[in-house]
């Protein structure tokens, strides 16, 4: 009998908690609010892999200002470590510019070094969910329009595919 009983309560649960009334939780900002309240304290860093003539790889690490949709900084190189990139964050940014929040996702290059320095630098650190460019939008979208030109068969942007080459790019 208190088998049948407790089976009976088992199955009864799913059903009658969709109609209890839940806890109010006060909204939370949506990530499109989030991105224009902090437009401009917001940064953005991302990698893109640039092959070369001689079928090498170069990654090309970029950071982009959100307040202008401008670059503000890139580096190349043939194997980005954390250390490496933790430089080029202190390179960009002086200790009087550094922004409140820093948009990345989550590459292995970005390691403990570089999450050090933002600690360090004061700046906020805000992960992109795996699998979700879209929350990078502005430097994905820049990365896209630079892979395109890159792709291009013109005489003029084959100087680009090299690392000089690409500030032809950025000065645009």
């Amino acid at each position: 009998m208190a088998n049948c009983l407790s089976s009976a309560l088992i199955s009864v649960k799913p059903q009658v908690s969709k109609y209890m009334v839940r806890p109010r939780r006060p909204p939370s900002q949506t990530w499109k609010t989030f991105l224009n309240n902090h437009m401009q304290d917001l940064a953005s860093t991302d990698f893109f892999v640039v092959p070369t003539a001689a079928l090498r790889l170069l990654f090309v690490f970029i950071v982009l200002s959100h307040e202008r949709r401008r670059v503000v900084h890139f580096a190349v190189t043939a194997h980005p470590t954390a250390e490496w990139t933790a430089q080029q964050l202190i390179d960009i940014f002086p200790w009087d510019t550094t922004p409140r929040y820093l948009l990345r996702d989550r590459d292995r290059s970005y390691g403990e070094a570089f999450e050090q320095t933002t600690r360090a630098m004061e700046i906020q650190e805000v992960l992109a969910a795996p699998r979700s460019p879209w929350q990078n939008a502005y430097v994905e979208r820049l990365i896209c329009s630079i892979r395109r030109e890159l792709s291009r068969p013109c005489a003029r942007l084959q100087r680009a595919r090299s690392p000089a080459g690409l500030e032809v790019l950025f000065d645009y």
